[in-house]
């Protein structure tokens, strides 16, 4: 059987978008094993498409903060990556630690060119180097690398693929509901508060409620203040990427800032609204066959009222 490893480490964004590739390899060559070597945060991502042999964690931003205490833990994770000879090893996502950690394995490379590479000196790894524009969706670089590597056509249809487990989450509201993704590690990347507050009561008077993950103390602070002020919301438990994906792919809507979680419901074929206000949603923003919009822009936010009518139009 035909080998072979990608190595796609992080953002939670950036794993998710590679998950279009991996079905388009998946459906053009049955006859691939796939391994996946990722940061050990975001391990349960690709665990989640079937396609997915097996999942290899790695721990570079840890290791890297201390080297010597790490370096037997850095040695196991190597002897993983040698457990087979792959055919072909292939690098997304095209940064110097990708194309380290690449170098680890035994097989040939393949990855962007050195024009195309987010990083260019990381195309001096490869054994295999393609052009694929820059001024494209994030989504459609990762595709057009897969085919060209691995030589077959791709398509319009933009397919995640992946397997949302069915979660018992006796939190998660018994009617409908909106899940509201307020939550950024970034201060500019944030919509007002007043803003998630109206449109979450709107939701309310239509029958939907809302539901407000966090991840850090200060973002769990945030959905607070704004359950609080939304009838019958919810500031739900941390939650695990598994538990998460299960809350987004049964809500009726995602709205969300510019963060992995949107990405994560677009790729569960949920409707989602991004809201971007300090970056540009035209290489990064969502982007799925399924109801995805994008709105605002790198210094603009989108009003209350284009957020409220395409959350409309998403939920019919």
């Amino acid at each position: 059987m035909f080998q072979t490893l990608i190595i796609r480490l992080s953002s939670m964004g950036d794993v998710i978008h590679h998950f279009p590739a991996l079905s388009d390899l998946a459906r053009h060559r049955p006859d691939i094993a796939i391994d996946w070597v990722v940061e050990e945060g975001f391990a349960a991502l690709p665990a989640l498409h079937p396609a997915v042999r097996t999942v290899i964690p790695t721990a570079l931003r840890r290791w890297r903060k201390a080297p010597l205490k790490s370096r037997a833990e850095f040695l196991n994770f190597r002897r993983q990556l040698r457990h087979c000879q792959y055919d072909l090893i292939l690098d997304s996502q095209g940064l110097i630690k990708s194309a380290f950690v690449a170098k680890q394995a035994l097989g040939p490379i393949s990855g962007y060119d050195r024009v195309s590479a987010r990083e260019g000196l990381a195309s001096l790894a490869y054994q295999h180097k393609y052009p694929v524009s820059r001024h494209q969706h994030a989504i459609i670089r990762n595709r057009q690398l897969s085919a060209q590597a691995f030589n077959y056509e791709i398509d319009d249809n933009i397919n995640y693929g992946l397997n949302i487990p069915q979660l018992d989450l006796p939190w998660r509201p018994g009617q409908a509901y909106a899940v509201l993704l307020s939550a950024t590690s970034r201060s500019d990347k944030e919509w007002a508060e007043d803003n998630w507050i109206t449109l979450g009561k709107r939701l309310d008077a239509i029958g939907i409620c809302s539901v407000l993950p966090w991840g850090s103390t200060l973002e769990q602070e945030r959905s607070q203040r704004l359950a609080a002020a939304i009838p019958h919301a919810v500031c739900p438990p941390q939650m695990s990427l598994k538990e998460a994906a299960s809350l987004l792919a049964a809500s009726q809507v995602v709205v969300g800032v510019d963060t992995g979680l949107a990405h994560l419901a677009a790729a569960v074929a949920v409707p989602v609204i991004a809201i971007f206000c300090a970056s540009d949603p035209q290489l990064t923003g969502v982007l799925a066959s399924s109801y995805a919009v994008n709105l605002g822009n790198n210094g603009a936010p989108p009003s209350l009222e284009s957020v409220w009518q395409a959350t409309l139009d998403g939920i019919k």
